[in-house]
């Protein structure tokens, strides 16, 4: 086992928590025995029965008299009297994320909530150490945003392994398809249809689009950008259209944008970019600016999130609406409802945000 830094009590447990959350273990399976396990790990029978009795404690195992140690059924788990529900992001620290997870919190402390927190900095790896870390705990339920949720999803096994056990569990900003559980997520589509239509109805017929499309947001903000044009039946050069992952955000987008600026004549250049998001928004404005350009007078420039960002340079940016703190309330009232079984559980209980356009100094019309 891993983490020698932990007494031997504690690596035994944890060892065995995996067992019953890989399903290696199943409800009223018979423990193998003090001896066995002693034997095993080449620990002392009174460590073996130190672990068990905090996992009986628990509720993860109980003992019948006479017949050894068996694995509790979900239900039995469930009921022990912890009051913790865990929020998995991609990101805590930056963006509109901490506004998630304020509104989250708020609901969860009224209702008598704890919180506990995690992020996978957009990693599939640390998203399944985090599963495997949050799993370990007494959870009630978990808040989850997929990570890189347009690359599949190779850590299904822990989210079968919460259906298994009856750990209620729902998704925000994205969902991995496979899974019907509830999710709360904004209208992307209908976002960038909206930011490319507003482009369109000041006159602009060259736009070129910057999507993040390792994420479902950024593939479906992608589709209504090109929806809009085939709408309005304007043109869309593929040369115009940069799509990138989490990895390349700081590089691909900046130097593709200044290598439409910098390396067409006036009249092929773009007059307008619609970016993935604010945080983007802001990067490429710094683009125009190296270039000596200036935004809206040569580039009309659209976010996407009205973020803080929005409004934090002198030029405010034209963004479309997410709603933040109210998902994150939201999706803590709904899951609160699953647990103490007031809301059926499936993908039906979710909820759809439209996005709305806010208008700001970043766009302007054009002859």
């Amino acid at each position: 086992m891993k983490e020698k830094q932990l007494p031997k009590y504690q690596q035994l447990k944890q060892e065995i928590l995996s067992w019953l959350h890989t399903g290696r273990l199943k409800p009223n399976d018979q423990m193998p025995s003090e001896n066995e396990i002693a034997e095993q790990f080449l620990m002392s029978r009174q460590t073996v029965r130190q672990t068990f009795g905090e996992l009986e404690k628990e509720g993860w195992l109980y003992r019948m008299q006479g017949k050894g140690t068996f694995v509790s059924t979900p239900q039995t788990q469930k009921s022990r009297d912890v009051q913790t529900i865990g929020i998995l992001t991609s990101y805590i620290s930056d963006y509109i994320f901490p506004h998630i997870v304020r509104g989250a919190e708020a609901t969860l402390r009224a209702r008598g909530y704890r919180l506990l927190l995690s992020s996978t900095d957009n990693d599939k790896a640390k998203e399944r150490e985090s599963l495997d870390m949050m799993m370990r705990q007494p959870l009630s339920g978990l808040i989850i945003e997929p990570t890189k949720s347009a690359e599949g999803n190779p850590n299904l096994s822990y989210y079968l392994s919460l259906d298994y056990q009856h750990i209620p569990y729902l998704m925000i900003n994205e969902r991995y398809p496979e899974m019907n559980c509830p999710s709360l997520i904004v209208d992307d589509e209908d976002g960038g249809f909206k930011a490319a239509a507003h482009l369109i109805q000041l006159g602009h017929r060259r736009l070129a689009g910057f999507f993040k499309t390792d994420d479902l947001q950024g593939v479906n903000r992608l589709k209504g950008f090109i929806r809009a044009h085939h709408h309005y039946q304007i043109p869309l050069l593929p040369e115009f259209v940069i799509h990138y992952t989490t990895e390349e955000k700081r590089t691909k987008p900046y130097r593709s944008a200044l290598a439409m600026l910098e390396h067409s004549a006036a009249e092929e250049r773009p007059t307008a970019f619609v970016c993935y998001n604010d945080e983007l928004a802001i990067h490429l404005l710094e683009a125009v600016r190296t270039i000596g350009m200036q935004v809206p007078q040569d580039i009309s420039l659209i976010g996407f999130d009205d973020s803080n960002l929005a409004t934090a340079t002198e030029v405010k940016l034209t963004s479309l609406s997410h709603p933040k703190t109210e998902l994150g309330s939201d999706a803590a009232g709904i899951l609160i409802d699953m647990i103490e079984n007031k809301r059926v559980i499936g993908s039906e209980t979710g909820k759809v945000y439209k996005p709305e356009l806010v208008i700001r100094e970043s766009t302007i019309r054009i002859p």
